[in-house]
């Protein structure tokens, strides 16, 4: 009798990217419309208190979720590849214990430490932003374990279901409270925007505790007849556990630790080039606008990053080197898939998304623009860097990338440092060096796996046929919006500058055959797609 769940792992990690990635893509769109009429209501005066609490509550979150779950997830999957679920309780718990003393930790120090936090980065004012985050941090550890148990075993929709119930929950508390405090206060409003998290973790560890629950009772029987082998003494599991952490979230903690380094250090450069009053609503600006566009694909990204570690894990330990070169390859051409076009997108219609989405901020349209224009190749690397990440850990290899991205993290501060400083570079400075930073450390991490993990790619199918349908897609993107302002609005070229390049990308996809039939079949709706795929192709 099998535990449910139990498919093909290659399949299994395809499949289980579909459903996160789709249920990312829902978070982030109900997100959006939380995000984008907050900044409209708030402006950059309140969104530059609603961001400033997020780096230093996502450095928290990383310390708290980035290692312990990913950790679970790859000792459950080998668990599960060789017979192991004796010791499936044993890691849980530990797990648990773990996560949540550690989540205490952090809501305590970011509660009772606002306000030398909120000193430290020169804006007084977010503190009730901070306190509002505290709580979320040890729920989000808690809920951390159960993802990482489901990770685990390859099953997917628990981890996307609460990250559903989990943002809906955030976005109606969040916006309601922004909306009633405002009139006290802007500065209360962001608070009661940030609280949203907090309610929004609520919501997420209870939907994925009942279904932790009734997976474990409809698969009892089966755990019951699988708990053959010697158990690991609980001291052992714990060490293995934490060792395996430690780096991965060293990994993690880099880039949120870089970004609170980054709020104190773009706020000072550009005090001392005279845009000390102009620092709050710029880096509002940086943050508040241009970095959530930005963010919005790398929920795919991240979803595929998630999907494949517990694939990696099993096929390295069984040493089956063909699926787990297969799976490297189909990891990588995946992400490009996803993250070339939604670069170049952004990057090619920067200004006009912009004024689309923030008509009440229309007046910061131009720098909030180039902002993105530079800010939106981050995408190509960011996805790029996570799933050769996810890849590197599943082969036990969690040490590389924490060290790679520390090298990432350098050059973005010592460029934030210069640029910024340079009067007529000045905020622009900072997404240069973004770019810069996450471009090293993809770099680092690719070389990794072709030296030290014997990768090979297939540049063909994996790099050239994305690239040539994205160069297509930009070209039609660009004459399509242009084109358009002679019958119609700006905002409506942008529109169908939009809906036309992803038509003419799905159908180079196919003509390119940079999707495959294999593809297809893993896909919902898949066989569908595959007959017009056919028609496409031939």
């Amino acid at each position: 009798m099998s535990i449910e769940g139990n498919h093909t792992q290659s399949d299994s990690f395809i499949k289980g990217a579909f459903v996160l990635g789709i249920s990312g893509i829902f978070v982030k769109v109900v997100g959006a419309f939380f995000r984008i009429p907050l900044a409209n209501l708030l402006g950059p005066e309140g969104m530059g208190y609603y961001v400033s609490a997020y780096p230093i509550y996502n450095f928290f979150i990383v310390l708290a979720t980035a290692g312990l779950p990913t950790a679970l997830a790859k000792i459950i999957s080998e668990q599960r590849a060789i017979g192991d679920y004796k010791n499936l309780d044993q890691t849980f718990k530990s797990g648990l214990l773990l996560m949540t003393l550690v989540g205490l930790f952090g809501s305590f120090f970011m509660y009772f430490g606002a306000g030398f936090l909120v000193k430290s980065i020169n804006n007084p004012l977010a503190i009730n932003s901070f306190r509002a985050l505290a709580p979320a941090i040890v729920i989000v550890s808690i809920m951390a374990v159960f993802r990482g148990f489901f990770q685990g075993f390859q099953q997917m929709k628990p981890f996307a279901l609460s990250q559903i119930f989990e943002q809906f929950a955030r976005v109606i508390v969040g916006f309601g409270l922004a909306v009633y405090l405002l009139k006290q206060s802007t500065e209360l409003a962001a608070a009661g925007a940030t609280f949203g998290a907090t309610t929004g973790a609520i919501a997420g560890l209870a939907i994925i505790l009942f279904m932790y629950i009734r997976f474990r009772r409809k698969n009892e029987a089966s755990f019951s007849t699988m708990m053959e082998g010697e158990a690991i003494p609980k001291s052992q599991l714990m060490k293995r556990i934490v060792l395996i952490a430690i780096p991965i979230t060293l990994g993690a903690a880099v880039m949120p630790l870089m970004n609170t380094i980054d709020v104190m250090l773009v706020m000072n450069r550009l005090t001392d080039i005279g845009l000390g009053s102009q620092a709050n609503d710029l880096y509002g600006m940086l943050v508040g606008y241009a970095a959530t566009l930005v963010n919005l694909p790398q929920v795919v990204t991240s979803a595929i990053q998630i999907s494949i570690v517990p694939a990696i894990a099993g096929f390295f330990i069984k040493d089956e080197l063909k699926a787990l070169s297969r799976t490297v390859q189909n990891g990588i051409r995946m992400t490009l898939i996803i993250s070339l076009p939604a670069a170049a997108g952004l990057v090619v219609l920067a200004r006009p998304i912009m004024e689309l989405l923030y008509p009440a901020q229309i007046q910061h349209a131009h720098t909030t623009g180039n902002i993105l224009s530079i800010l939106g190749f981050t995408v190509i690397f960011l996805g790029l860097f996570q799933v050769s990440t996810g890849i590197l850990q599943g082969m036990s290899m969690q040490n590389r990338p924490a060290f790679n991205l520390f090298i990432g993290a350098i050059v973005k501060i010592v460029l934030t440092y210069v640029l910024v400083g340079i009067p007529s570079v000045n905020i622009y400075g900072a997404a240069f060096s973004t770019v810069a930073a996450y471009a090293t450390a993809t770099i680092l991490n690719l070389y990794t796996l072709k030296k030290h993990a014997d990768v090979t790619f297939d540049v063909k199918n994996v790099f050239l046929k994305p690239l040539v349908a994205v160069l297509v897609m930009s070209v039609v993107v660009l004459m399509t919006y242009h084109g358009a302002q002679w019958f119609v609005s700006k905002n409506l070229s942008t529109v169908l500058g939009i809906f036309i390049g992803i038509l003419i990308y799905f159908i180079m996809l196919f003509k390119t055959k940079t999707l495959t039939e294999t593809d297809f079949e893993l896909m919902p709706g898949g066989s569908k797609l595959k007959k017009i795929a056919r028609k496409f192709m031939r």
